[in-house]
């Protein structure tokens, strides 16, 4: 079963050949990163246009990589939300045609489900049940797997997700964007101690996540620094910063998995790159006897692999789409 997969969803116009959901033949991601740095931020109708401009090639290389045509190719898959609907809209429109044209199956992916899929591309053992930790620029979701279609959202952010606190914080330190690398790199050097910013347990359960309140919290220690000509350590701040998130991150994953009584834990997103997340969720496994594993830091961020191992488990499902598949902002899981 080989699908093609497409994947726009953000500022990363990717398309991958998958195999039998977990075989990779070829992954091509076309990264927007050094174009949006000028701006700090993704800036969604430069993203679109972008989109436009890279997805027929980036989908030829795909296919060329891999020795393989359309006639190849046993179905198309794409993620359909959530994500900028412009994007989205991109990825949709190439994948329809696509479809239409070489006449295989359309499925229709959700981008948060080819993150948690991510998990199996190099761990084709790991299967469900299991409650995975998803963090990136736009979500932040602990959801239990109870199998390859089955998703129960336990817990998500009230406000800003985590990508995003990483991306504002990096800002105001003047580090740059993308967020998350540049508040690592710089808190290298950094205590991790050095300032106690504030962890915050949202919703009926605890497990709820909030960052804007020590984004706030952060962006207000350098100002009053600054109000009162006071020099700050950068590295201390990012590095107390991030321990903030890491510390509510893993502690959630890790208390949903003692509440459900799963032995088996993961990361996905963005954020799931973070190398000191990846090792407190690491410790915290351990130190439960749970089992743990997370994607390689190239399958966290935005890619079509993911997104077609994912469309092999909605696809054995029935999963189908006609040529009135639409982009969906905020689809929900």
């Amino acid at each position: 079963m080989r699908i093609l997969a497409i994947e726009s969803s953000c500022d990363e116009t990717a398309a991958a050949v998958v195999e039998n959901g977990t075989t990779v033949l070829s992954n091509v991601i076309n990264t927007q990163i050094e174009l949006h740095k000028e701006f700090g931020g993704v800036v969604p109708e430069v993203a679109s246009r972008k989109h436009i401009e890279n997805i027929s090639d980036v989908i030829d290389k795909a296919l060329s990589d891999c020795n393989m045509t359309l006639d190849d190719v046993d179905a198309i898959a794409v993620t359909y939300g959530p994500g900028l609907v412009g994007a989205l809209l991109v990825g949709v429109s190439a994948a329809k045609g696509l479809s239409f044209v070489a006449k295989k199956p359309l499925v229709p992916v959700h981008h948060i489900k080819g993150h948690i899929c991510a998990n199996y591309i190099e761990n084709p053992d790991f299967k469900p049940p299991f409650i995975c930790l998803v963090a990136s620029g736009g979500h932040s979701h602990i959801v239990h797997v109870k199998d390859y279609n089955t998703y129960e959202v336990l817990a998500k952010t009230s406000d800003d997700a985590a990508g995003e606190a990483f991306d504002k914080v990096s800002r105001v330190l003047g580090l740059g964007y993308p967020g998350g690398p540049a508040i690592q790199e710089c808190a290298k050097s950094g205590n991790p101690h050095a300032i106690r910013f504030p962890r915050v347990n949202m919703g009926e359960s605890g497990f709820d996540f909030s960052f804007s309140g020590v984004k706030t919290a952060v962006i207000n220690y350098i100002h009053n620094a600054e109000q009162k000509g006071i020099e700050i350590n950068k590295p201390d701040v990012a590095a107390s910063f991030q321990e903030a998130v890491t510390d509510v991150l893993s502690g959630h994953l890790a208390e949903c998995a003692i509440k459900y009584g799963t032995k088996k834990i993961a990361l996905a997103g963005g954020v799931a790159a973070n190398k000191p997340l990846r090792e407190r969720c690491q410790a915290l496994a351990a130190e439960n006897d749970m089992e743990f594993v997370c994607p390689s830091m190239l399958l966290c961020t935005d890619n079509a692999a993911m997104i077609g191992c994912a469309a092999y488990f909605e696809y054995q499902a029935g999963a189908r789409a006609d040529m009135s598949l639409n982009a969906i902002a905020n689809l929900p899981l």
